[in-house]
């Protein structure tokens, strides 16, 4: 289960994130940055998972004592808020100038799919209430420019957001999901099902769950290929498409291409 961890102090977040007060330290010039500790998180997050993130960890790896890294980041609140900020800028905007308002949000819901591969544990912090960083605002705007001057309120542009924004979190999950197990386990999904298939022979009983079974065919026949996440993304994230493409339709009162 996500955790809300993204809750730090709503005005020492927002200083940090938009650069208002690089930190509170006075003195000598620190030797590093705020940046500094926010690669240095996400480092570890990366390597290691959000659970080995500590302010001492990060600490460790700057070399420098964990009561320093207070003077840079309040708190491990703000530095997730910081570090989630920081991910999101690794995403180029959308250009909206071509008007294909359906590239612009595939564009936009692969590169949220890429980053979260890159980064697993970001899909393990709460994510309705975001830090109200730069990036994080800019991917918000990319989306709604995405969907702006198709007909839509600003009611709908809002839900369409949403609901595809809904979409693709669940499908990351189910892959990282799936990916952790596997790490855990030592044993691929087909392995699994490989393993499991004799244990249910004489137990499933075709004429009870004959789609399952001539499912379950066609893939040790080989006429339907092993599972595979990001094919599945890719599917699904084009029928929900689909359904928006219906949607604007319907409210310009035209029936969809």
């Amino acid at each position: 289960m996500a955790e809300d961890l993204t809750g730090g102090d709503p005005g020492r977040s927002i200083a940090l994130l938009w650069g208002v007060a690089e930190s509170g330290r006075r003195g000598p010039k620190p030797r590093h940055t705020v940046e500094d500790v926010v690669r240095a998180a996400i480092s570890l997050a990366d390597a290691e998972g959000l659970e080995a993130l500590s302010m001492r960890r990060v600490a460790e790896t700057l070399q420098v004592s964990t009561m320093s890294l207070y003077t840079y980041v309040p708190s491990k609140a703000e530095l997730v808020d910081l570090m989630v900020d920081r991910v999101a800028g690794e995403m180029s905007e959308a250009d909206a100038s071509g008007g294909d308002w359906r590239a612009q949000l595939t564009l936009l819901c692969r590169q949220r799919w890429a980053a979260a591969q890159r980064h697993p544990w970001i899909m393990h912090i709460g994510h309705r209430r975001p830090p109200l960083g730069p990036n994080v605002l800019a991917r918000v705007e990319a989306m709604l420019r995405a969907v702006d001057g198709l007909g839509l309120s600003e009611m709908d542009m809002d839900q369409v957001i949403s609901l595809v924004g809904d979409y693709v979190r669940g499908a990351v999950r189910a892959a990282l999901d799936a990916r952790e197990i596997e790490q855990q386990t030592g044993m691929t999904d087909e392995q699994w099902w490989s393993m499991n298939t004799p244990l249910l022979q004489g137990l499933v009983d075709p004429a009870r769950y004959p789609t399952t079974v001539r499912i379950g065919e066609a893939y040790k026949s080989g006429r339907m290929t092993p599972p595979d996440h990001e094919r599945n993304f890719e599917f699904g994230l084009q029928r929900v498409l689909d359904g928006v493409e219906a949607f604007i339709a319907g409210r310009r009162g035209q029936h969809p291409a």
